[in-house]
């Protein structure tokens, strides 16, 4: 896979943070209005929020991280003399996207404990 190919599993990997965080900190925020109005049905919709949040998280990470596998495992194939080179500017970018995902996964844990 070329570089643009990378670039675009990496903003594919950003959208699909995003969108996760979306998912998660938006019940969170209905959440405390309706339990400030209503009652205590507010759990159940924070808690489905963080069970989708980290369900899309974990997708997310993994297309990633599958993504940049297989790039990797490509170049290497292609060019065998360049294994060190390519393995060593491929373990930056999948550290970063598995600290954003297990970041994303610690929040949206925090969320389900502070609502308990």
């Amino acid at each position: 896979m070329t570089r643009p190919g990378l670039l675009r599993g990496a903003k594919l990997a950003g959208v699909l943070a995003v969108a996760a965080a979306a998912v998660v900190f938006s019940p969170a925020v209905h959440a405390q209005e309706a339990a400030a109005g209503a009652g205590g049905s507010s759990n159940a919709i924070a808690f489905f929020g963080a069970a989708l949040g980290l369900g899309m998280i974990v997708i997310g990470a993994g297309l990633g991280i599958g993504k940049l596998a297989a790039a990797a495992a490509e170049g290497i194939a292609r060019q065998p003399s360049a294994a060190a080179q390519i393995t060593g500017a491929v373990n930056l970018p999948l550290f970063l996207l598995e600290g954003v995902a297990i970041l994303a996964e610690v929040f949206a844990l925090l969320i389900v404990l502070m609502k308990q």
